[in-house]
């Protein structure tokens, strides 16, 4: 095993990720000491909870105006991302626009005939509390989702409108089923999407098996996010969806990837990828790269070279009939596509198929073992997944708390 070096800002870890190091379970746990794996395997108690806490709220005052013109998730990171979830579970049915804002305050034409909900695990961020203030001086209608006891809870009392608790354990990105759930429900409320506690129920149980077949103490061969992390280890990963549902996915393990094992990674949308970015497979770490490896040398003698790992999920639809953006036969043909592309360029190429019987169930399915992959990865190289410095000093230079706010 490698041992881990320390930089200049007291990370330790090796730039080769180590199998031995998933191998053993006391091991990987002395490594996870803010127990990320832990928090991670909580995503199907968060659905739980959160649905919970969000059926002790009063957002029948929301659906009392009736429906509105628009609806705005305002938050950032994976507060933002509930945004996009909302969205792909409404559908192209869904009766008025939602918008994810990922910014300060709220978008200019915001006023009396739309919705906000204000997003932020800690119940502090400038970007939900911006929000938050600039919805209860135009008279939206306002619902507020976050830590209790916090800023955002204020907010919301001093505005008069309804707020969910829902209780940070972890760092945010561990708790994006414990903040998407009641901006569904919220949704719900207002008629928008369709989400009921049959779907809610099984897609904890989906969370629940996905945590099981990943928990730390299954082996590689049978644990299927420590075989995703192992053929990333040392690639630059592209992560491809193959519907806008899946497209959510993928940049959810962007984004985890990028902040638990600190991974430079693409992600978007399969059908803009084919546009242009497809042509990544031809480059320098795509098949240039794979053209001069020997598939018959010992990994251990090949030349370190970095190369490209695909990784695409595919989502199939829950009905071809359905009215979607294209038809989900152009969907599987393009995916079918790009793993063609990638096997005869030799670049290496993971596909994850969404399994489930609502939107919200498939969703869950290609997000867990991602979720777990990306810490696997951290792991593999001598990494605590929840110690990430460089996020907590980007958020003290950048963003000061509003004197107006503090």
């Amino acid at each position: 095993m490698a041992s881990p070096r320390e930089n200049g800002v007291g990370l330790t870890g090796s730039r080769i990720a180590d199998e031995s190091r998933l191998e053993d379970e006391k091991a990987m746990l002395a490594q996870d000491p803010g127990g990320m794996l832990r928090a991670t395997a909580s995503a199907g108690a968060q659905v739980r909870e959160s649905a919970a806490l969000a059926a002790e709220a009063n957002l029948q005052v929301l659906a009392d105006e009736g429906r509105p013109r628009a609806v705005v998730v305002a938050g950032i990171g994976t507060a933002g991302l509930t945004g996009s979830i909302l969205a792909t579970v409404a559908g192209p049915r869904c009766p008025v626009p939602v918008i994810g804002h990922r910014s300060a305050g709220v978008p200019g034409w915001v006023g009396a005939a739309d919705v906000v909900i204000a997003v932020s695990a800690s119940g502090r961020s400038p970007e939900a509390l911006a929000a938050a203030d600039a919805a209860a001086r135009r008279g939206a209608r306002l619902v507020a989702i976050g830590n209790p006891d916090s800023e955002l809870q204020a907010m919301a009392e001093r505005a008069r409108a309804p707020f969910i608790p829902v209780p940070r354990r972890a760092p945010a990105r561990a708790s994006l089923w414990g903040l998407a759930v009641p901006v569904l429900l919220a949704a719900r409320a207002l008629g928008l999407v369709k989400v009921n506690e049959a779907d809610l129920a099984e897609t904890a149980a989906r969370l629940d098996a996905d945590a099981e077949r990943c928990r730390p103490g299954a082996e590689a061969f049978v644990n299927p996010a420590k075989s995703l992390a192992l053929g990333l280890a040392g690639s630059v990963p592209i992560v491809w969806g193959s519907s806008p549902l899946a497209t959510v996915a993928a940049r959810r393990f962007a984004d985890t990837l990028a902040a638990n094992a600190r991974y430079p990674v693409m992600a978007g949308a399969l059908g803009e990828a084919g546009r242009g970015r497809v042509g990544l497979l031809d480059g320098p770490f795509g098949g240039l790269a794979e053209s001069g490896r020997d598939i018959f040398a010992d990994p251990g003698d090949e030349v370190e070279s970095t190369r490209l790992r695909l990784v695409v999920l595919r989502d199939g639809g829950l009905n071809p009939e359905d009215d979607a953006d294209e038809p989900v036969a152009v969907e599987e043909r393009r995916a079918e596509a790009v793993q063609v592309l990638a096997e005869r360029r030799g670049v290496r190429c993971d596909v994850l198929t969404a399994e489930g019987g609502s939107a919200l169930e498939r969703l869950a399915s290609l997000t867990a073992v991602p979720d777990f992959a990306s810490i696997y990865l951290a792991l593999a190289h001598g990494l605590d997944p929840m110690a990430v410095p460089a996020i907590n000093e980007m958020k003290e230079l950048s963003n000061p708390m509003p004197e107006a706010l503090q």
